[in-house]
């Protein structure tokens, strides 16, 4: 028997093979839904070798086992007991509440498009760089002396997914709701279509817009999230609905002019004007928000955050991450969240060094060097909340404080999707926002490796779980 197939057999010899409904698993967690959570012995599962915690939340036994060793677990245990196979949307659904679903399926429609931007927030960044007075000026050269090439070149890869930004909104979220994809992207292209006054031209007062009927204005909708998402999800609704009631003959041609129309129709005439104007209001509220006094905005997300992790609902922060950075081009919400991978690292290390216990010491680092890469998981629920409500405390007002402190310098990334240890790249255009924001990410570490390191006792901790085994692991 592989080592593999012997966790496998470990975990469901202690959860119950009747006890298990059915199984799946995400990047770092097999996880189990169970029809009766309170037999399960925790401690025991946490013993198995390589599991590095364990939790139970909407519905689901959730045992972190780490990136890569998840799946060959998971091939093992279908192998071994041919357990039912769900798809993690369709546990999540079964599961999980109505608000949280759809905070989830929002969510992934994002989730779809974020490598092109972070890309693209990359490419900006290194134009930054490439374009800077003083990196020109080592050569001997000014921005005037870059070739024409080179500047279309830089245009071309820094501005085309922004420009095209609704299209991709609207295939990703036919994609997600049951839609065809390509009506999707069709559509979404035509709300930035160039007939259309652009929408940054408009904005800023060198285009005066088309209007219908005398005051409907139409104007193209670049940067617009949430009218692209909105008639992603109507044009995904008509396309179902049609399909259902077209006769098979009219179906393949007509049910696409009718969706196309109807999508496009709603979005320019009614959802453009009103949601837009919403967006715009919104999104400079949060800037207000985050610009409050003393870097108080910047304290309650640092803080909000970590719990936002523990509790599923960080998804929410991706769209509205989404229209920062095509509305402004940068994107400060990610900066001050990003402490809180600095600050469970610190947390998960220091508990790790000081722990007695060889095997959670390994597990321990292990999982401190996959958060610095960006998965947050096997640190926060193996070690950190395993180690109690102070270990917890730290790791969030750590969080909380160095978000502050990016508030007050008013630092922002032009990107997102990078964490930790390559989070630095999403600054690099522009010298004093790297260094403010690595020297901030530094002494969070600093701060809550110190604090874990002068009040927090593993070994204790360890004691008091042996001698009053906890039944309910927290959700």
């Amino acid at each position: 028997m592989n080592k593999f197939r012997e966790i496998a057999v470990e975990i469901v010899s202690i959860v119950g093979r009747d006890n298990i409904i059915s199984g799946t698993h995400c990047a770092t967690r097999l996880r189990l839904q169970v029809k009766d959570r309170e037999i399960i012995d925790d401690d025991k599962i946490r013993q198995i070798r390589d599991v590095k915690g364990v939790f139970y939340n909407a519905g689901q036994y959730q045992i972190i086992l780490g990136s890569g060793l998840v799946n060959k677990v998971y091939q093992e245990f279908v192998a071994e007991y041919q357990v039912s196979e769900v798809s993690k949307d369709e546990m999540t659904r079964q599961a999980s509440g109505r608000l949280q679903r759809g905070i989830r399926n929002l969510s992934d429609v994002f989730v779809s498009i974020i490598p092109g931007l972070g890309a693209t927030g990359l490419f900006l960044g290194l134009k930054g760089v490439i374009f800077n007075d003083t990196v020109l000026a080592w050569f001997g050269s000014t921005p005037e002396d870059v070739p024409l090439y080179v500047r279309t070149l830089s245009t071309v890869l820094c501005d085309t997914a922004f420009a095209f930004l609704a299209a991709f909104i609207c295939w990703s979220t036919f994609k997600k709701f049951g839609g065809t994809p390509i009506l999707g992207f069709l559509v979404g292209l035509m709300l930035v279509s160039p007939a259309l006054p652009n929408a940054y031209d408009v904005a800023s007062g060198n285009v005066v817009p088309i209007y219908m009927f005398g005051f409907i204005p139409l104007v193209g909708y670049q940067g617009s999230v949430l009218t692209a998402l909105i008639t992603g999800i109507i044009g995904t609704r008509l396309e179902i609905f049609f399909r259902k009631i077209m006769p098979e003959s009219m179906d393949l041609i007509f049910t696409p002019f009718v969706v196309i129309l109807c999508s496009v129709g709603i979005a320019l005439l009614v959802l453009g004007p009103l949601v837009h104007g919403f967006e715009y209001y919104a999104i400079i509220a949060f800037k207000h928000f985050l610009s409050l006094p003393a870097g108080i905005g910047g304290f309650l997300i640092g803080f909000i955050y970590p719990i936002a992790v523990m509790t599923g609902m960080h998804h929410m922060f991706i769209m509205i991450e989404t229209s920062l950075i095509a509305s402004t081009g940068f994107n400060p919400l990610i900066t001050v969240c990003a402490m809180y991978g600095f600050a469970n690292a610190a947390v998960c290390l220091a508990i790790s060094i000081k722990s007695h216990d060889a095997a959670f010491k390994t597990s321990g680092i292990s999982a401190t060097a996959t958060q610095l890469l960006g998965i947050s998981e096997p640190a926060l629920f193996g070690v950190v909340m395993r180690t109690g409500e102070r270990a917890l405390g730290i790791m969030i007002l750590s969080s909380a404080l160095g978000g502050m402190l990016l508030s007050l310098l008013s630092i922002k990334a032009n990107s997102y999707g990078l964490a930790v240890l390559l989070s630095p790249l999403m600054y690099i255009y522009d010298r004093y926002q790297l260094i403010g924001y690595v020297c901030v990410g530094i002494i969070v570490f600093i701060f809550a490796f110190a604090l874990t390191t002068l009040l927090i006792n593993p070994n204790k901790v360890a004691q008091r779980a042996r001698k009053q085994p906890l039944k309910n692991a927290v959700a």
